[in-house]
């Protein structure tokens, strides 16, 4: 894993959760992260996925990236950039994606400060459940 890069840490766990739900981190993703690398089915939605993954790159947890992306698009290595702050996520849309469906979207805008200058990416990202778990499977960035 690599440093974090908010006031998120192993040490700060109270800490607001980077996804924007108003949890703390270990009340929120924290928990999603935990459970899936020690070996549990992590998020239950698509769109809990969708908020575990942003707070992952803005934490740099790229081995939870890998692992919850899906193996037919997955690259082989992810290296996230530390000229990249990830600000704020806000959740546009969602179709399916719930506790007992297959495949799902979520739309969103994700907010980020990259060598000192605002800027977003908006995407629509499909999930599908693999062996029952939700990984990413590919997205349209918009």
């Amino acid at each position: 894993m690599t440093t974090p890069q908010t006031s998120v840490t192993a040490d700060r766990p109270d800490a607001p959760c980077p996804c924007g739900t108003g949890l703390t981190y270990a009340s929120c993703c924290g928990a999603v992260h935990d459970e899936l690398l020690a070996g549990g089915p992590g998020a239950t939605t698509a769109e809990a996925l969708m908020r575990s993954r942003f707070t992952a790159f803005a934490l740099g947890l790229t081995e939870y990236l890998l692992a919850t992306w899906h193996p037919s698009t997955r690259p082989a290595d992810l290296e996230v950039d530390p000229a990249t702050t990830w600000t704020r996520l806000r959740i546009l849309d969602r179709t399916g994606g719930g506790p007992t469906e297959a495949t799902g979207t979520v739309t969103f805008r994700a907010h980020f400060v990259h060598d000192g200058e605002r800027g977003a990416q908006s995407e629509t990202s499909r999930f599908v459940r693999d062996d029952g778990r939700w990984v990413y499977l590919d997205g349209d960035v918009g």
